[in-house]
């Protein structure tokens, strides 16, 4: 488990809309660019990822998983597993490949293979991977406390993973754990002070906590806009919520619409985009 945490956005039907889309851009791409219109980049994408389809695999096996690695980057995670396919294939699986897989099964929403793919990790040296990932798949599904029991497995293996510090707080915010998450949440701003996830997680920590100038100067100071201070804010309820439930005693209400897959991001490396789910507080 960008406003800040990760968990994954595309609901399964836009993923089918998006491929067939991609389909008949190939189509028609080259009759534009014929006309002089050029190829757009959707068009350019779905052409990488028909000629990464054909091209031969790479002679070594780094370089076959570097071209895998460089496919997930681009979004194109169902490419990406046919490739995991081949790789296995001709070289058998290895840690790296099986954390290709466990990513790219769940940014395809198939949960249940990626915690499968990720519970393979938990006794190899990529374990801090793997605790992560089924962190976030727990936080997708609006477990939040099994979320932060995860992460904090992964914290403690890697103790100053800024972008795992942040999930962990925001998590146990989500669980209701206000002052939990204070320490993950503190540690995480100072080993990465620009880090926009982070920074929203920070200004939604204030805000539970209550303190809401600090908060607003958080916010201004990053120069967050309006539809993320509102997501924001509206987290933080959500936070409050929570916080009453565990001083109850009762658990807190699972919030799976909120982590609905159709999501976007808040923040993500380039700058700040809108987004009114918060679990995408999580980082992918």
């Amino acid at each position: 488990m960008t406003h800040s945490l990760s968990f994954d956005s595309v609901k399964p039907g836009a993923r089918c809309a998006a491929a067939l889309a991609a389909l008949s851009l190939l189509g028609a791409c080259a009759s534009k660019d014929v006309m002089g219109y050029g190829v757009g980049p959707q068009a350019e994408r779905a052409v990488m990822a028909q000629q990464a389809s054909k091209d031969p695999a790479p002679d070594t096996p780094g370089m076959y998983l570097g071209l895998i690695d460089q496919m997930q980057s681009q979004g194109l995670y169902f490419a990406s597993l046919a490739h995991i396919d081949a790789y296995d294939k001709r070289y058998g699986a290895s840690p790296d490949s099986i954390l290709l897989r466990a990513d790219a099964l769940r940014r395809t929403d198939q949960p249940a293979a990626a915690a499968n793919a990720y519970g393979q990790l938990l006794k190899t040296p990529l374990a801090t991977r793997g605790y992560r990932g089924l962190g976030l798949i727990a936080g997708a599904a609006g477990d939040f406390g099994r979320a932060a029991q995860e992460l904090q497995q992964a914290v403690q293996l890697a103790p100053t993973d800024a972008t795992t510090l942040s999930d962990l707080g925001y998590a146990r915010l989500r669980d209701g754990d206000v002052d939990g998450a204070r320490v993950p949440l503190m540690k995480a701003a100072e080993l990465d002070q620009t880090n926009p996830k982070i920074v929203s997680n920070v200004a939604l920590y204030l805000l539970a906590n209550g303190n809401h100038a600090q908060a607003l100067a958080v916010m201004n100071q990053q120069k967050l806009a309006p539809d993320v201070r509102a997501a924001i804010r509206s987290d933080a309820a959500k936070v409050a919520a929570a916080a009453r439930a565990q001083t109850r005693g009762a658990p807190p209400q699972q919030d799976s619409g909120a982590l609905g897959a159709g999501a976007r991001t808040v923040a993500s490396a380039q700058g700040i985009e809108p987004a009114p789910r918060l679990l995408q507080r999580f980082a992918q």
